[in-house]
Order: structure tokens, then sequence, then C-alpha cells
């Protein structure tokens, strides 16, 4: 059972790191796989109640690796910590299948009490950017993405982005271009997406692009207008009539939406 989940560990980080060329190299020199063989052998001290014993192999694993995982976190299969330096994953964390975490994480907690549930539950496949902190004893759900920075205070959906400080969740958008759903599907079979950057995770962009949309949709609008009004103009004039439209009457569309929508991609 160990060789069989050491040798998913290796094939997992050779599916989802391009850097990683044959599977001694991955035995041989990516901390990440050390440190989760050695939390397995702490995590397996914990439970049988030989605490100090698992602490000191976790603490032997930081030295070696900077990755700190407490003995009592619940680690599933297919994990890829990537890089790892300063990851750290509290004693009440459970990390679900064939999640990705990349370096400078926390699962972290913010109850003082004893016992109780303080750090959080990533779901299945769930991708935590660089730097990220995640903190709370709340659930991120199957298939999520966490943008590297961001700080997460709350539970995130199922296959929902969370970005930001303090994150906002980002729910995917069913409207987007057929470009970027092949791209999601190009992710989705590699199975990871690197550092949990997706298209279209800026809030700050997103929300100035839906603004520009909406100010050339009134702009394509009051020209209508114009243009209804100098037609009729223009056939009170021929019927004899007198009428004038006002010099600065905008007949023709000049608002460049594409122009700044590209400067905020």
């Amino acid at each position: 059972m160990p060789f069989q989940r050491l040798r998913e560990d290796i094939a997992c980080i050779l599916e989802r790191d391009p850097a990683a060329r044959t599977a001694w190299e991955v035995l041989t020199c990516y901390p990440g796989l050390h440190a989760l063989a050695m939390h397995r052998l702490a995590h397996a001290c914990w439970v049988r109640d030989l605490r100090w014993l698992g602490r000191f192999v976790s603490q032997l694993a930081r030295f070696f690796t900077g990755i700190e995982i407490h003995p009592g976190a619940t680690i599933g299969r297919r994990v890829f910590i990537d890089h790892g330096m300063g990851v750290v994953i509290g004693e009440t964390a459970e990390v679900g299948d064939d999640c990705t975490i990349y370096q400078g994480v926390t699962l972290g907690g913010t109850s003082l009490t004893r016992g109780a549930k303080r750090h959080p539950t990533l779901g299945k496949g769930v991708i935590v950017g660089a730097n990220s902190q995640v903190l709370g004893g709340f659930t991120v759900g199957d298939g999520a993405r966490i943008g590297s920075n961001a700080v997460v205070v709350k539970p995130v959906p199922a296959g929902a982005t969370a970005v930001g400080n303090p994150a906002r969740i980002l729910k995917a958008d069913p409207r987007q271009d057929e470009q970027a759903a092949q791209r999601e599907k190009a992710a989705e079979r590699m199975g990871f997406s690197a550092y949990g950057a997706t298209q279209g995770d800026d809030p700050v962009s997103m929300a100035l692009r839906g603004l520009i949309d909406n100010a050339a949709g009134h702009e394509h609008q009051i020209t209508l207008l114009w243009q209804a009004i100098e037609k009729l103009a223009r056939e009170a004039t021929s019927e004899g009539g007198r009428t004038c439209l006002p010099q600065d009457a905008q007949t023709t569309e000049g608002f460049d939406a594409e122009g700044l929508n590209r400067l905020v991609k």
C-alpha cells in the first residue's frame, strides 16, 4: 500500500508538472513528495496516540523540505504540493484527492478552541495558488480554485474561483466565449490550472469590462435616437416645415469599447 501511494504521487506529479522529466527525478528532487511521504509516517504515529513522535517526524519533514504539515491533518490521494516552500497545513485541515497546492499556502485556523474544527477542508481537485491563505473551519468545494495571494475566510462553492483580499467568490460564467471554454476544457483534461489562475479571475477587470460594455450600449442607443430624429427632421424640412437639430447632436458612434476592454484585460 505505501508503495502504491508513492507510485500514484509520482504519476500525478509527472502529469501536472511539465518540468518533471522522469520518475527518478521526481522521487529524488521534489520536496512536496518527500513531505507527503513523511506526513504519512507522522500521521500513523498521531492516530496511534504517539503524539510526540508524530510531531517530531513532522518537524523533521519541515526541516528538510520547508513544508509544515501537522501530523493530525488528513491528506488525500494524489495531492501535489508544487515547490512547497512555506506551505503550512494545520491540525484539523482535510485535503481531498487530486488537490494541487503551491508554495507559501497556509491552511490555517482562526479559532483557539482546543479540539474544534479550526482548519479548512478542501474538496476533490481543488487548486490553491501561491501565497494564498485559507483560514477557518469551512469547506472549499470540489474543483474550486483559489487564486494566488487570496485570503479566503468563508466557504467557496464547488467549481467557483476565489480571488483577492478578502477573497471574492466568482462563479463560472455560462456566457464565456468559445475560446475560453476550450481553455477550461484543456485545463480539466490536464487536471490542474497553474497557480489557480484562469481567464476572467480579476473581479476589478470584470467590473470595468461590464461598465465599458454598458456604456457602449448606451452610446449605440443614443446614436440610434439622434439618427431617427435627424430622419424626421429631414422629412419635415422636405414638407416645408422648419426644424433644426442641435449642432452637438451625435449621429455617429465614437465610443471605442473594444480598445478600452483590451486595456483592462
